[in-house]
């Protein structure tokens, strides 16, 4: 069965496309509602790939749908949470479907701080949850750095802060600058580089991360957990400075060391060389008192132990010169004895040699012949007539001659 309308039922005008009527309805809604602000809750929040965000804002009696772009959304530091309640700018729209759709360009939390304290209390709770905020994981400098590495703008005014204060209290010490953004798109991305590329220059004793005073927008790249966590993983101990004193990031809690500014932190890490050669002077003016009153303390031990050391010696040669005077009155006294004794023996061997002489003999009224040279003649052999010969007598020789033997 087919059901035709009649002719006259048809419409007299040109009946409208669904695009068409989205479209115009598009230009109504943009051209009657300048940009605004909008107060809701969100709800149904997708981050997509694309880096688009989609979400609806809601209130009791209503919902609005809304869209950030990834140019805009970037620019927000942490993703609304469900519930979160937020101010949202932007323009009203009409989307393909034909629904009234909010294009974000501006999204803050109602909250106080807005979404930079929702963002830095989930970072410093990440870091806090893996022990980076610990102070005993804190380094300590070393006290005479030979190189020292300064991450910040070369067209800032810190570096050329850290080199005055740097040359005017330690110029030995050799800079090297590190150049990285410190704000805006892509600072973070940059101050990550420049630590990495830190890290692998062996010659580093300290590294300074820093920058000038600002907005909290302006030194919210301080506060990006990539970068907190590259300058916690820095192979030397790190100095942070970042804004004014009053200013507080998450690089600098977990830096080694926190400077109130860049121009305190170059103080930090170096010796003022006044101050040293002050130390040096007190030191030295010590050390030679010290040696003066110790060489005073030597002199009098000496003059002490030479004089104990004479009254030592004066004793042990008094009692050498004792020990050998009776020694030697022992050895004369034994030398004495032993002398008379031997003289006795020479006495006795004296008379028995003496008894025992030829002369003795003589004297009793023998005599002894003695021919040439003196050779005693005992036999009769040795008187051939005719021989002459001595005789020896007590007194004397008396001249002889052999006479033949009847």
């Amino acid at each position: 069965m087919t059901l035709s309308l009649p002719l006259d039922a048809a419409p007299r005008e040109r009946p409208s496309t669904v695009s068409e009527v989205v479209d115009s309805a598009r230009v109504v809604v943009e051209h009657a509602f300048p940009p605004l602000w909008v107060e809701g809750e969100v709800s149904n929040f997708k981050a997509y790939p694309s880096g688009h965000w989609y979400f609806t804002l809601k209130d009791p009696a209503a919902q609005l749908r809304c869209v950030m772009w990834r140019s805009d959304a970037r620019r927000v530091p942490a993703t609304p949470a469900e519930g979160l309640k937020v101010y949202a700018r932007g323009e009203l729209t009409v989307g393909k479907r034909g629904e009234l759709q909010l294009v974000v360009r501006q999204l803050l939390a109602t909250t106080e701080g807005g979404f930079y304290a929702i963002a830095l209390e989930r970072t410093r709770a990440a870091l806090e949850k893996d022990g980076l905020l610990a102070p005993e994981r804190k380094r300590p400098l070393p006290r005479f750095p030979a190189v020292i590495g300064v991450v910040t703008s070369p067209e800032g005014a810190v570096w050329h802060d850290i080199v005055a204060v740097i040359g005017r209290r330690w110029p030995a010490v050799e800079l090297v600058l590190i150049g990285a953004r410190v704000q805006g798109d892509g600072a973070a991305e940059d101050l990550c580089r420049a630590m990495a590329l830190a890290d692998r220059l062996p010659t580093l004793d300290v590294l300074i991360v820093g920058r000038g005073g600002g907005s909290l927008e302006d030194l919210w790249a301080f506060n990006d957990e990539r970068v907190a966590r590259a300058v916690a993983a820095s192979r030397v101990p790190t100095i942070a400075a970042v804004g004014h004193e009053t200013d507080v990031t998450l690089t600098e809690l977990v830096a080694d060391v926190r400077a109130a500014t860049p121009s305190a932190a170059a103080e930090t890490a170096v010796p003022d060389r006044a101050d040293i050669a002050r130390r040096l002077a007190a030191l030295g003016g010590g050390l030679g008192a010290a040696v003066s009153r110790r060489l005073d303390l030597a002199d009098e031990r000496v003059r002490h132990a030479a004089t104990r050391l004479g009254g030592a010696v004066d004793r042990r040669l008094a009692a050498t010169r004792e020990r050998l005077r009776r020694h030697a009155a022992r050895m004369t006294s034994s030398c004495g004895a032993r002398l008379a004794s031997r003289q006795s023996d020479l006495a006795r061997l004296g008379a028995s040699l003496d008894a025992l002489s030829p002369l003795k003999v003589l004297d009793r009224g023998y005599a002894v012949a003695r021919g040439e040279g003196g050779r005693v003649l005992r036999r009769v052999g040795d008187f051939p007539p005719g021989r002459a010969f001595r005789l020896r007598v007590t007194d004397g020789d008396v001249p002889a001659r052999a006479e033949p033997r009847t």
